[in-house]
C-alpha cells in the first residue's frame, strides 16, 4: 500500500532577467503560493497542483510513495523526504516532499 507524501512548497524564485529577455508577456503563469500544502494519495496529483511541476515532482512522489530512502544517495537529512523544482526556468518553484503515514 502507498503512503501519502506531503508536498509544500517552500520556496518561488523569480528571475526578471530572463523573463524580459525571452518571455513573452504572461498575466497569470504561476498559481503556487510559498507555504501551500498538497497530498498526494496513491501517487495521484492532487487538486490544484500545477500540470507541469506534477511532470516534475511525480517520479520523486511515486518513489516517496512505495517506500524509497535516501534518494541522490542521502543529500536530505530526512531520508523519507526530498527537496524538487518544477521545471520553470524563469520562476522555479521549490517543493519539500516528504512520505507520510
Amino acid at each position: 500500500m502507498a503512503k501519502k507524501v506531503r508536498i509544500t512548497v517552500m520556496r518561488i524564485a523569480c528571475h526578471r532577467d530572463l523573463m524580459e529577455k525571452y518571455e513573452k508577456p504572461m498575466e497569470h503563469a504561476c498559481g503556487m503560493k510559498e507555504g501551500m500544502v498538497f497530498v498526494s494519495e496513491d501517487w495521484t496529483k492532487s487538486e490544484g497542483m500545477c500540470d507541469s511541476a506534477w511532470e516534475s515532482l511525480s517520479p520523486f512522489v511515486m518513489a516517496l510513495a512505495y517506500g524509497a530512502k535516501d534518494i541522490y544517495d542521502g543529500w536530505m537529512k530526512d531520508p523519507s523526504s526530498a527537496m524538487i523544482s518544477c521545471n520553470d526556468g524563469f520562476r522555479p518553484v521549490s517543493f519539500l516532499l516528504e512520505a507520510v503515514d
